[in-house]
């Protein structure tokens, strides 16, 4: 089926080969790739257990590639593809085992990606080595990369996946079980697909790294599952799936989830939101700072005034409020909304910039809040 190029097909399975399809898909239009390539196992015969039953191991013809060399040309075509896709602003998460993964990530870097991270599926409850000759295979390895070195600006939710952890930061050692019981598709009673991934493990990649009506797509759709979770997210998607039989499955499995509900207006905004940029200059535009005022960098001798233009001078140096505290401090950066302190005009108490920047977000951005209005006051604005 030709798809018009220039035009994403959101919510959609595509059935064929993802290279074909996905060089029908615009460019810069993806905001996450999940991504599940073929392992290539290289399985040599068959797999049997000690009590002589037959293990259903992964041998189906999506897994098999003739030498390295075609294996690591069908890899840099997909990923290559998924590179034009990609926003500026996206990122990619690769997933795969010791089969593949190294010859995935060389790739990936010669493909002028950067990592951003490898992070270890530790399976809870993995399949045993029958044979006893090797150790038990108890984790797969993700990788996530974004676009190129030079990219600043990506999506992660480090302050939600923190307090969705007790307030712990987020490790890259994640505990999950592998896809079993009622989770796991069934065709004529015997699983559908022999590595479907569990919806937790989705579940924690698009809570990192997107945001509600986000496009995540999937190359390797299998059954499912990234769509599924996207949908029960509130994120849009695009799968592509080779086999007919796994397309129809997939389609028929998101068909039936629900999608969350609109939040209420009074809900607060996420723990990631991003922050409106204020420029200092603001600060004395809208008669919070004014120019003479002296500032003073935290925990040091260090004075500065201010200027009309937004800079601040202190000494031989008159620059922007990070570049002269990193000079006065003798270090390569200094965030100076939160070194440089101003006098409180009611108690004469040195208080952090950040402060009066808090103020400006709140006015532009919805009515004051009381903590607002009494920042305002400390400094004669009110």
């Amino acid at each position: 089926m030709k798809h018009e190029v220039n035009r994403l097909p959101l919510d959609t399975v595509l059935q064929g080969d993802c290279r074909t399809l996905l060089s029908t898909l615009p460019s810069n239009s993806v905001d996450l790739v999940f991504a599940d390539p073929p392992y290539n196992l290289q399985l040599r015969g068959e797999l049997w257990r000690p009590n002589l039953t037959h293990v259903d191991a992964v041998d189906d013809d999506w897994d098999k590639f003739a030498s390295f060399a075609e294996y690591d040309a069908f890899t840099r075509a997909w990923l290559g593809e998924c590179r034009r896709i990609m926003k500026d602003t996206g990122t990619l998460w690769v997933i795969g085992s010791y089969h593949n993964i190294y010859r995935v990530g060389a790739i990936l870097q010669e493909l002028g990606f950067w990592i951003l991270n490898d992070v270890s599926w530790v399976k809870s409850n993995p399949m045993p080595n029958f044979r006893g000759t090797r150790f038990c295979n108890a984790h797969e390895t993700l990788l996530w990369v974004k676009k190129s070195e030079k990219q600043s600006k990506y999506t992660f939710n480090y302050q939600s996946l923190k307090a969705g952890n007790d307030d712990l930061q987020m490790r890259s050692d994640w505990h999950i079980p592998i896809c079993t019981g009622d989770e796991r598709l069934k065709l004529n009673g015997e699983k559908a697909h022999a590595t479907q991934k569990p919806e937790a493990l989705l579940h924690r990649i698009l809570r990192a790294c997107t945001n509600p009506g986000d496009v995540v797509l999937d190359p390797f759709f299998g059954t499912g599952t990234t769509g599924a979770v996207a949908k029960r997210m509130g994120r849009n998607w695009v799968g592509i799936e080779r086999e007919e039989t796994y397309a129809r499955l997939a389609a028929s499995r998101i068909q039936e989830v629900v999608p969350p509900l609109v939040p209420d207006e009074d809900t607060p905004a996420p723990l990631d939101t991003p922050k409106l940029r204020i420029p200092f200059v603001n600060l004395i535009e809208h008669g919070l700072i004014h120019a003479g005022d002296e500032l003073r960098l935290d925990r040091t001798e260090h004075i500065a005034v201010v200027h009309e233009d937004g800079t601040i001078s202190s000494g031989r140096h008159r620059a922007s409020i990070h570049k002269v505290g990193s000079l006065c401090l003798n270090k390569p950066s200094c965030n100076g909304w939160d070194h440089w302190f101003f006098r409180d005009r009611r108690t004469g108490e040195y208080l952090p910039l950040d402060t009066l920047r808090e103020v400006i977000r709140k006015a532009i951005t919805a009515t004051p809040s009381q903590d607002a209005v009494e920042a305002m006051e400390r400094t004669g604005k009110l």
